[in-house]
């Protein structure tokens, strides 16, 4: 895989005393020994294989999501394990991002996202086109939610198509599917339970799945943000970046943005998450609303 970065080990957001990250290693009950210098292979891994910045403050999370991929791949230490990953290029690279990337999401997070893009399916012609990128998919809260809101907005058969992406195959696989069970439902009303959701009976009661009418909108493909071989050919109208670029550092989030304005057709609109800020971008976005931009 490409890198868009070249740095060996990405900068930490966090700094922890040396001593601190030292007891880390040795703490008792562990199944494998867990030293600094693992940790810091791992920091590099992850950064060149998905952008991502893992700051110094998450020993005990790597620990226990590289474990599991010890235990079934075989290996009795961290160490044989990486150097094992890094003369190896199978799908063990994808189980080890999948392991270490984060997936929280709900329907109609941000719920003043979904208004404002309603709106704006609303701003042009009924027949109008539309082309819209989700590229956190996670277990498919988000990219459902977007259908949703264009079938609500635009009609029964809206000229619309939703390309919903992730680095981690398997909640993408989830995604797919598009069952949930009903407590995992919260943020959806009565109303779009009945006219989005079949509720199951029986074995699958307490369990709910999203209608064909839906999934016939969104198709599921993985995308790695941080490498250069998109496969879209056509500009996207609106793109829904959420709550990625925060475990990305500033020249990664640059480069980023770079190649979603590069995929955006003019005037189209980024949705980001709240934590998210791009002012030092304007020459490629300019903010429209709460963590709404424009595409230059």
């Amino acid at each position: 895989m490409l890198s868009v970065n070249n740095n060996p080990r990405p900068p930490a957001a966090v700094s922890v005393p040396a001593a601190s990250q030292a007891g880390d290693a040795g703490a008792p009950g562990r199944e494998f020994v867990w030293t600094n210098a693992d940790f810091d292979r791992v920091q590099a891994l992850i950064y060149q294989r998905a952008g991502i910045s893992l700051h110094d403050g998450k020993h005990a999370m790597v620990y226990s999501r590289l474990s599991r991929r010890l235990r079934d791949t075989g290996h009795q230490s961290f160490k044989d394990y990486l150097g094992w990953l890094e003369t190896h290029d199978g799908p063990e690279w994808q189980e080890f991002i999948n392991a270490l990337t984060t997936n929280l999401t709900s329907f109609f997070r941000e719920q003043h996202h979904f208004e404002i893009f309603a709106n704006h399916l609303k701003s042009r012609p009924a027949a109008s086109a539309w082309r819209v990128w989700c590229n956190a998919a996670s277990t498919g809260e988000e990219p459902y939610s977007i259908v949703m809101s264009a079938l609500e907005a635009l009609g029964a058969k809206p000229n619309f198509v939703l390309t919903a992406s992730d680095i981690d195959s398997k909640v993408l696989a989830s995604a797919a599917q598009g069952v949930y069970r009903l407590e995992g439902l919260k943020g959806v009303n009565e109303e779009r339970m009945q006219r989005f959701f079949l509720r199951g009976k029986g074995a699958n009661a307490g369990m709910a799945r999203v209608k064909p009418e839906l999934q016939r909108l969104i198709a599921f493909i993985s995308v790695n943000l941080i490498r250069d071989d998109w496969p879209f050919r056509e500009p996207f109208d609106v793109v829904f970046c959420r709550n990625v670029m925060i475990y990305f550092d500033a020249p990664t989030q640059r480069q980023v943005l770079e190649r979603i304005h590069r995929v955006m057709a003019p005037g189209g609109l980024l949705f980001v998450g709240h934590a998210e800020n791009f002012g030092e971008s304007r020459d490629l976005f300019v903010l429209r609303g709460k963590t709404v931009y424009e595409r230059r």
